[in-house]
């Protein structure tokens, strides 16, 4: 996804790419045989940038370090830049009741319709340092652009965002099975409250 301000913590923080929801067109999964894979784990076919613009809320995530201060309305603005970067915008409720922000910038990796990206909450001037980006790959999708999975190559993390706080059980079940199938461990998956949205 997310928003505490140490350099790694900031560069994971961008894999939240926070939360979607809706039904999905059909139960067919994203990682189907014609998917390509990369060290082991299935993303989807391409993905179209523009349309993952706009808001996702974060729906469940594998718990993580760098998000232990957020207690709730985890979720992600992603903006097209002109330069065909991506702003990230991620943001949670603390304890406290102050909202945290951090703002960072993405890229694709590969072709225009790459699944796979890298995320920095480094300054830009730190850029040119590979430790400083992340994997977000996307790896489940449905055809409305509304429920997504996201991961990273060793599957250490794991985030399900919505464009909606709430999701459609049958969606969401769905998609539970096909991450299933590609080996996550659904019993680490932490629901993300989202009282206040």
């Amino acid at each position: 996804m997310q928003i505490l301000p140490t350099l790694k913590v900031q560069l994971l923080g961008a894999l939240l790419g926070l939360c979607a929801l809706s039904a999905l067109a059909s139960d067919a999964a994203p990682g189907t045989p014609e998917q390509p894979r990369h060290g082991g784990l299935s993303t989807i076919a391409a993905l179209d940038v523009p349309r993952y613009m706009g808001t996702w809320f974060e729906i469940a995530k594998y718990p993580n370090w760098f998000q232990k201060k957020c207690k709730g309305g985890t979720k992600a603005e992603y903006r097209l830049q002109q330069d065909g970067t991506v702003q990230v915008i991620n943001r949670c409720w603390l304890e406290s009741g102050v909202m945290s922000e951090a703002i960072g910038t993405a890229k694709q990796v590969g072709s225009a319709t790459s699944p796979r990206l890298k995320v920095r909450f480094a300054p830009a001037w730190l850029s040119f340092l590979p430790f400083v980006w992340g994997d977000y790959w996307v790896i489940d999708l449905d055809d409305q652009y509304q429920l997504v999975a996201v991961s990273e190559p060793s599957q250490e993390y794991l985030w399900i965002l919505s464009r909606t706080p709430q999701v459609d059980p049958k969606a969401y079940n769905a998609l539970l099975a096909r991450l299933a199938q590609q080996g996550f461990d659904l019993s680490k998956l932490v629901l993300t409250r989202h009282e206040d949205d």
